[in-house]
């Protein structure tokens, strides 16, 4: 009798390893701190990256983030070379078209920094219209930029587009609130700040988790995981740790 017991454990044992060893393929483009960066030895992190690993931790699963370009994310999911992508992506009806989103994760809205010297001349973001103004490629920022003005230059990653606008070459960046705040923080840039605009509170944008449209089931378990670090206080422990704040 002994021999069955242990060789259902072992039977079981064998079960529950297999079910934990499946890994989430995760696409993210890092250069989008707070959400998602990579430290001195070139690791991927940031409040995106420990959100995913928690969530995953909850079901059960393990994570592996794959780094790729921001515009190339959505095309390697709906290709199945990755299963899910957390990037600070916001939600949006465009998206929606091709892929599957989780809830929404983070709630964020536009922010415009410019230079301080330009502060009369700039004082709500209708006097930014026909303006140069810089984004970083592929983010709901450069769609609205491009509602204001033709002459947009989208870069690839927030720190090239804050130094062309603190070297001249724009009027105005646009990107996520939290983006652009953390790396005005970061690079002690006292010449440039955010211009205040109440209008851009009307239109809150949530992020959420992409998934391909044809794995419905992947968005209901990452859906219950973020439910249970939600109730169990590890997504305001995480929040905290990198906006300083719960929630």
């Amino acid at each position: 009798m002994k021999k069955v017991f242990a060789a259902c454990a072992l039977v079981l044992s064998a079960f529950c390893v297999s079910a934990q060893a499946d890994t989430l393929k995760v696409g993210s483009h890092p250069t989008f701190a707070p959400f998602e960066f990579v430290d001195s030895e070139g690791k991927a992190i940031g409040f995106d990256i420990d959100l995913i690993n928690a969530i995953a931790k909850a079901n059960g699963d393990t994570v592996e983030i794959v780094s790729m370009p921001f515009d190339g994310l959505i095309p390697a999911l709906v290709t199945n070379q990755i299963d899910a992508i957390i990037s600070g992506m916001t939600i949006t009806d465009a998206r929606k078209e091709r892929v599957e989103f989780t809830d929404g994760y983070y709630k964020s809205i536009q922010s415009v920094l410019i230079r301080k010297a330009d502060a009369e001349k700039f004082k709500k973001v209708e006097d930014l219209k026909g303006q140069k103004i810089c984004t970083q490629i592929g983010t709901t920022g450069d769609k609205f930029a491009r509602t204001l003005s033709e002459d947009v230059i989208a870069m690839n990653n927030e720190p090239d587009a804050l130094m062309e606008l603190r070297n001249g070459g724009c009027a105005a960046l646009i990107n996520d609130r939290p983006t652009n705040l953390y790396y005005l923080l970061q690079s002690k840039a006292t010449e440039i700040g955010e211009l205040k605009d109440d209008s851009l509170y009307l239109n809150p944008e949530f992020y959420g988790i992409a998934v391909n449209k044809n794995n419905k089931a992947l968005v209901e378990r990452l859906n219950a995981g973020l439910e249970k670090i939600a109730a169990s206080g590890e997504l305001k422990s995480i929040h905290e740790k990198w906006f300083g704040v719960a929630d």
